[in-house]
């Protein structure tokens, strides 16, 4: 397995870096392919594989930039490709629609549950925390028999919006007999919804590593007793083992990577989820210590990373849920 990016693949990240450092907009994103980096090339795009995922969300973690290219594209998009619905795939892919992905439903806990149904093409049921719902112009949501496709501005369709604590918007939806068109049996979710696992790793992972690097570089900075903080040498093995268990993360999300479309995929999954939500809160927690009162202030630039962080551990399943799969997957 290989750990390093290709040439084409590292030339779009510091593009989008460098864009990223001038103007966060989603649209010059698009602009300059990320969506496109992120679908195969049979989908209408030029990339899809792990290692462009992890280009593109670890690039954008550290910029703390909120896109809808993890649920529009990677999940949504990917969705529709595999039902055959590669024209939809590829505009959402440019940025020209919105896709959002409903598939949890209000009491549940990453169970899996479905209640929404569907009679004569028409479904009636309720979908929580679907990020991006309020601004979509299609809508992919489980029902009992399978993927159903729904127009954003469908006939009763309902969509209650709220901010998320990490930016962006989700809303719960609910449909009551809304037209809808079947699409796919509800496994051809279980490559997409790996891949949006993947970018949320890769995403925790940029912010990470933009934590500590600003941590870091306050530590240098800070001075108590006449001497910079950094130089104590508690404080030093305290960011020593930070730095140490970032280096874990990076291992474990480049090994899902590597393993997105092995047969082993869903130890992969679980393995690197897991390890990734325990160290994201670890590494919010730690960075704030380290930086003492500033860090626990609203307007300081960490705050937005530790939200993000933790964001990233309830997403698609926390750090314990994970390791429960873990440990059936590797007894099966």
């Amino acid at each position: 397995m290989q750990f390093t990016f290709t040439e084409e693949q590292t030339m779009l990240g510091d593009s989008l870096s460098r864009t990223l450092a001038r103007d966060k907009d989603p649209a010059a994103l698009m602009d300059l392919g990320a969506g496109a980096a992120l679908l195969s090339e049979a989908d209408g795009g030029f990339g899809g594989t792990g290692a462009d995922i992890l280009m593109v969300f670890r690039t954008l973690g550290r910029a703390l930039a909120v896109t809808p290219l993890l649920d529009s594209v990677v999940l949504g998009a990917g969705v529709l490709a595999l039902a055959g619905e590669s024209e939809l795939a590829e505009q959402a892919s440019v940025g020209a629609i919105k896709v959002a992905v409903g598939l949890d439903e209000p009491g549940q806990r990453y169970d899996g549950t479905v209640a929404t149904v569907a009679r004569d093409s028409l479904l009636s049921g309720e979908k929580s925390m679907v990020s991006g719902a309020d601004s979509a112009t299609h809508l992919v949501v489980s029902a009992t028999d399978g993927l159903y496709l729904v127009d954003g501005d469908a006939e009763g369709l309902t969509v209650t919006s709220y901010p998320l604590m990490a930016g962006g918007r989700a809303g719960e939806v609910r449909l009551v007999k809304t037209p809808a068109r079947r699409i796919g049996d509800s496994d051809l979710l279980a490559r997409p919804v790996a891949a949006a696992i993947l970018a949320v790793c890769a995403d925790a992972l940029g912010v990470m590593e933009a934590a500590t690097e600003l941590t870091t570089e306050y530590l240098k900075t800070r001075k108590q007793f006449g001497r910079p903080i950094g130089s104590f040498q508690a404080v030093q093995h305290r960011m020593a083992d930070l730095v140490t268990e970032v280096e874990q993360v990076r291992s474990a999300v480049w090994n899902l990577a590597g393993h997105l479309d092995d047969a082993d995929r869903d130890r992969h999954v679980a393995a690197a989820k897991s390890l990734v939500g325990k160290i994201a809160r670890r590494v919010a927690e730690e960075t704030v210590q380290l930086h003492g009162g500033i860090g626990m202030t609203e307007e300081y630039e960490l705050a937005a990373m530790v939200r993000r962080l933790l964001a990233a551990d309830a997403r698609f399943g926390d750090s314990d849920h994970h390791l429960e799969r873990f440990i059936a997957l590797s007894a099966a």
